[in-house]
């Protein structure tokens, strides 16, 4: 039209949007970009379209899945806290309660390879929603549960539901987010986390001897269905949806998009795929085995802590954990290195997980300081998931960040139980009201199983293939 371009107010562009796309099902960037074709525009640099969402705004869509992760760390580390509630009203025994703690693990695991292709195919706006929609329903018959086995399958519904937290925070975050804020975010979710698995501690029990275990659970129900309804409402998959420009390399609405398998053949086909599976479940492994199963006894039997004491001292180490996830992702950022700090932290944690285990009779505060060192530098992992993200194509970005979770969450899962095995076949056969007490070799003898997973990630990390930050076309 003689050469003058049209745009339209913002404040006009819902209208717009209603009178344009109503029966049709545009979505918002369709709406702006016809609306462009025949309104006039006086000012072309201001348009949504040209510039970048708002960092207010990105970090708000991008928060919301952050609180579902954040309940998935509450809802994993609850059962911790409640357990003698637990025991008492299922009449459940210690093999059985950590079989019904272990359901929430089982299907988050089995959860994340497909979670990372559904990320792709689906997107983490229809992926985060379900997600949080199952688990306040899995919340609610776990608190509703009259028995054991209907129990176990509220946490089975719990655990494969905020699965899909993680890998959806990635996803959006490669959208939403500058490419170098990528590792950051990684890590500001980890402490997101862990402010989760905080609030599962002394928060929790004071709401439970309040009012009861169940009607904690209840309200925490209704937490998570009101937070499904607010990722429905707000988040989008990208920012072109909400008419700005996406971070996303080469964003295009026509990306290939793959099958679980093809997917997996394909992520599976870069080296650092397998490397950046097997190492953080070495680093996790180690430190949720002891913060979140074997700590606590050990540090009462052999350094004569309180309970409130060995579980202050577990806590530390995982708010340590928190506090050096964003500082590695932060630093691996500034740089623009991502195998360096991976390198650096992997093996300080392993000498320091070496110490713990071969230097007993340590004074308690240099162990709580080697303790604090190893959570801190626990948190270099975090760099793994944008490491990963970077080294395959980004159409494959949540299959990849999902095959790199099921990693992290196996250490875990195969190190808790393989410890307590090797705990009961070195027993002395020394009980004390009622409960087993196991000596020193023993607990040295089950966590040497953790030491051999972290010296094979120690090892396994200088075999990986620096990305300079740089994503892989």
């Amino acid at each position: 039209m003689n050469g003058i371009t049209w745009s339209v107010p913002d404040f006009l562009s819902p209208i717009f949007e209603v009178a344009v796309g109503n029966g049709a099902k545009y979505s918002a960037a369709l709406s702006h970009a016809r609306i462009r074709s025949i309104l006039p525009q006086s000012h072309s640099t201001t348009n949504d379209a040209q510039r970048f969402p708002p960092l207010t705004l990105a970090w708000t869509v991008w928060g919301l899945g952050a609180a579902l992760y954040l309940i998935g760390f509450f809802q994993r580390v609850a059962p911790a806290v409640i357990g003698d509630e637990l025991s008492r009203t299922f009449d459940l025994g210690a093999a059985a309660l950590g079989n019904l703690s272990a359901f929430y693990f089982y299907s988050y695991v089995a959860m994340q390879i497909p979670t990372g292709v559904l990320a792709d195919r689906w997107g983490p706006r229809k992926l985060l929603s379900l997600g949080a929609l199952v688990a306040a329903v899995g919340t609610l018959v776990f608190a509703l549960a009259p028995n054991g086995d209907v129990a176990g399958m509220g946490r089975l519904l719990v655990g494969g539901s905020v699965a899909v937290a993680f890998v959806g925070m990635l996803k959006l975050a490669s959208h939403w987010l500058p490419l170098r804020q990528y590792a950051m975010a990684s890590g500001v979710a980890l402490f997101a986390g862990i402010c989760g698995a905080v609030f599962a501690g002394v928060p929790l029990q004071i709401g439970v001897a309040a009012f009861g275990w169940r009607q904690v659970m209840v309200i925490m129900a209704a937490f998570t269905g009101v937070l499904a309804l607010c990722i429905w409402t707000l988040v989008r998959d990208d920012p072109v949806e909400r008419g700005y420009r996406s971070h996303a390399p080469e964003h295009s609405d026509d990306s290939p998009h793959f099958g679980i398998w093809a997917g997996l053949r394909r992520v599976f086909a870069y080296r650092n795929t397998w490397l950046l599976a097997l190492v953080p479940g070495g680093v996790v492994g180690c430190l949720l085995t002891f913060a979140g199963l074997w700590g606590v006894p050990f540090l009462i039997a052999h350094y004569g802590l309180t309970p409130v004491g060995a579980a202050a001292v577990t806590s530390a180490l995982m708010v340590a954990w928190a506090l050096g996830g964003p500082v590695f992702g932060a630093l691996s950022d500034r740089i623009g290195a991502r195998k360096l700090p991976y390198v650096a932290g992997v093996w300080v944690l392993l000498a320091g997980w070496a110490l713990v285990v071969y230097l007993p009779g340590m004074p308690v505060w240099l162990l709580v300081s080697v303790l604090m060192v190893i959570g801190f530098f626990s948190g270099c992992m975090i760099v793994g998931f944008a490491f990963a993200k970077e080294s395959v194509p980004i159409s494959l970005a949540g299959t990849v960040s999902g095959v790199v979770n099921s990693g992290v969450m196996s250490g875990p899962m195969l190190l808790q139980p393989a410890v307590g095995w090797m705990l009961d076949r070195t027993w002395q056969g020394q009980e004390e009201a009622g409960v087993r007490v196991y000596d020193l070799a023993a607990y040295q003898a089950g966590f040497s199983l953790m030491l051999a997973w972290a010296a094979l990630a120690a090892l396994l990390i200088l075999f990986t293939r620096e990305t300079r930050c740089e994503q892989t076309r």
